[in-house]
């Protein structure tokens, strides 16, 4: 049989490569170019056409990073974000019945309401950083700081400190007997890592009390994920768009009340957002190893983050193909396996009692997560609308899956998307939950488009590319 492949080219991986062209292709190119014709075996579409592709090209984006960075430096939009923050803060002393959530909000209130002053008398060069900085440190640095000094805290943060007390002195993370709430233990074993720090410095001294809290090594997990992902999913080049600093949104994004009251009172999704968007950024840029122990870590520490490593795998066999989807699949379930099966071999009955039942409200002892949503409004009625809560929420998921496998995701953006509907649907129609469960699916909204400076999740169209005038690409072999 006799190879139709042209010498001097290699077969391009996966669906969407976006891989620039080899080098005998480009002096092919080049040589041609006075022509106006692509030489003879070339195809016409910049991209080896598969089944199910769209034949379209790529479209640039209507609503641009550009677009959006103008609005939202103008002093109205900036006012009405400070206040709209004020207010929530300043509804917390009223409506709240939790201490720390009170205090929250009548430090954080002030804060951005001084944040939003600023916005309108400083010189406009100077205000977006003042009122980050001031809203910064009123909603984060100081309640964070007065209820680590005191140890008060949620819960939750008891219990991972806990849970790593229990790791080093019983080998595993569970006492295997619960009677009351704060016995449970719904996070999966790498959750143990966060509470380390208070186990080695103590509570002794004001450092030790600080430097030990869970919260704080929550929200440098937070910051240093959204930091690389960032990295990775800016655009590349000269430009001002390739050199623009994470800093000032970082700081917006987590002065806000959606992170802020979270990482004061306790921060313990926190980590999970910013490995989610790891992971997506990653698969984008084919760092399937990466990619694959940063999905572990995430699988690892709270079962809600199972559906990121489908999603994030599917990403990769759309733009690279099967193998470097195939090689972070591996990694990803291996490694979490390695993590998480002593434990089911050690507790199976208390892994499954405290990890899965109890969130889902289905042991004796109910989980504090109680916020009026859908699923939880539901779960009121009984046993049958717990049953018709769970019911929707299987159904719903079912139909996210089908979506993902019909259409997968072709950017880390159109990923983290995906992904955060399904967590949004499972946080809406679960039996319990918290409002503040949502963080994770809009920050999977907002960061990667930060970080991209584009606001769609098509992909862009490549620089120095005349829309409607196709480039050549390699031959079909």
């Amino acid at each position: 049989m006799v190879s139709t492949r042209t010498p001097g080219f290699s077969r391009p991986r996966g669906r969407f490569t976006g891989r620039s062209r080899t080098p005998a292709q480009t002096s092919a190119t080049d040589a041609s170019s006075g022509s106006g014709r692509p030489p003879r075996g070339f195809s016409t579409r910049p991209f080896p056409r598969q089944r199910g592709e769209s034949t379209f090209p790529p479209t640039p984006d209507r609503l641009n990073a550009a677009g959006l960075a103008r609005l939202s430096s103008t002093r109205t939009v900036q006012l009405l974000g400070c206040l709209v923050a004020a207010g929530w803060a300043a509804a917390f002393p009223l409506v709240s019945d939790l201490p720390n959530q009170r205090l929250w909000g009548q430090i954080a209130a002030p804060a951005y309401a001084l944040a939003g002053l600023l916005c309108l008398t400083l010189p406009r060069r100077f205000a977006a950083h003042a009122a980050a900085c001031v809203a910064l440190v009123g909603a984060v640095l100081v309640p964070l700081g007065l209820l680590a000094l005191h140890g008060r805290h949620q819960s939750e943060v008891m219990v991972v400190e806990r849970s790593a007390h229990l790791l080093l002195t019983t080998g595993t993370a569970y006492l295997p007997h619960p009677v009351v709430v704060t016995d449970y233990n719904p996070y999966l074993p790498a959750m143990s890592l966060f509470g380390m720090p208070r186990q080695l410095l103590g509570d002794s001294t004001a450092f030790a009390r600080v430097a030990g809290d869970a919260r704080i090594w929550f929200a440098l997990t937070f910051f240093a994920c959204l930091l690389a992902a960032w990295r990775l999913l800016r655009p590349s080049g000269p430009g001002p768009s390739g050199r623009r600093a994470p800093l000032l949104p970082l700081a917006v994004l987590t002065a806000s009340p959606l992170i802020a009251l979270a990482l004061v009172v306790g921060g313990v999704d926190l980590p999970l957002i910013g490995v989610c968007c790891l992971a997506m950024a990653l698969a984008e840029r084919d760092r399937t190893v990466g990619a694959g122990l940063v999905l572990a870590l995430a699988c690892t520490l709270k079962w809600t983050a199972w559906p990121a490593l489908p999603v994030a795998v599917l990403l990769l066999w759309r733009l690279y193909g099967r193998r470097p989807a195939a090689r972070t699949a591996l990694i990803g379930v291996g490694a979490s396996a390695l993590v998480i099966l002593p434990s089911v071999l050690a507790q199976a009955d208390a892994l499954r009692e405290q990890v899965v039942r109890f969130p889902l409200g289905m042991t004796a002892i109910r989980t504090p997560a109680g916020s009026p949503l859908p699923g939880k409004v539901l779960a009121g009625f009984g046993p049958t609308g717990h049953a018709v809560s769970l019911a929707l929420m299987t159904i719903a998921l079912v139909a996210v899956a089908i979506w993902l496998l019909a259409r997968p995701p072709v950017s880390a953006i159109a990923a983290a998307d995906l992904l955060a509907a399904g967590l949004a649907i499972a946080f809406m129609l679960a039996p319990a939950g918290r409002f503040g469960y949502l963080a994770l699916p809009a920050v999977l909204l907002i960061w990667p488009r930060l970080a991209a400076r584009r606001w769609s999740s098509r992909r862009p169209v490549p620089r120095g590319r005349v829309r409607g005038r196709p480039q050549p690409a390699l031959p079909r072999g």
